[in-house]
């Protein structure tokens, strides 16, 4: 599924990989914790699972 992100104010791409078992409540805590950021701004944050071959997005 694809969204329109235009309206996003930063895009923030997370190194290494992550958990894509993980559901929203998940990766916020991550961009909380590990970023030190508010994940309900205006922003994009893109997850990449192991493989590198899926990534989840949290908008």
């Amino acid at each position: 599924m694809l969204n329109d992100f235009t309206g996003a104010d930063k895009v923030y791409i997370a190194c290494g990989y992550t958990d894509l078992r993980r559901g929203i409540d998940g990766l916020a805590s991550i961009v909380q914790q590990q970023f030190q950021l508010d994940p309900f701004t205006n922003t994009l944050f893109l997850f990449c699972g192991r493989r590198r071959d899926r990534i989840k997005a949290l908008y």
